[in-house]
């Protein structure tokens, strides 16, 4: 069910902004894989794709939101990711992590670059 939400459905058509971030799945995903691995801030993965912003660049908001409901959203949805939010100077920040699913059901051309996960 996982692969269907996530390739075959327009994420763009219940956002509010009704575009589609630039790159596919395939390496939304690996890259996501990778920079996630330890927990990454939204800001960060967005930087990862589409180069870096300044801090109070606001002109690039948009593209950040259309990003988050197209691309982390849904994968958080899908049970892949989970977020937690702060705020700090007045704005939410989300730092995104892989939840235990990720590894279970996904398997990415970037897992060979993982330290494995060590069980106590």
């Amino acid at each position: 069910m996982i692969p269907f939400y996530l390739l075959n459905i327009d994420h763009a058509s219940y956002s509010r902004f009704e575009k589609q971030p630039v790159g596919g799945w395939d390496v939304w995903l690996n890259v996501i894989n990778v920079e996630a691995d330890h927990g990454a801030s939204e800001a960060a993965l967005f930087s990862a794709f589409y180069g870096e912003t300044p801090d109070r660049d606001i002109g690039r908001w948009r593209e950040m939101a259309v990003f988050s409901s197209c691309v982390l959203q849904p994968l958080e949805w899908a049970g892949l990711l989970i977020h937690t939010e702060d705020k700090a100077e007045g704005r939410n920040n989300r730092h995104w992590f892989k939840t235990p699913l990720w590894r279970t059901a996904l398997k990415l051309d970037t897992d060979e670059m993982l330290a494995p996960i060590q069980v106590q």
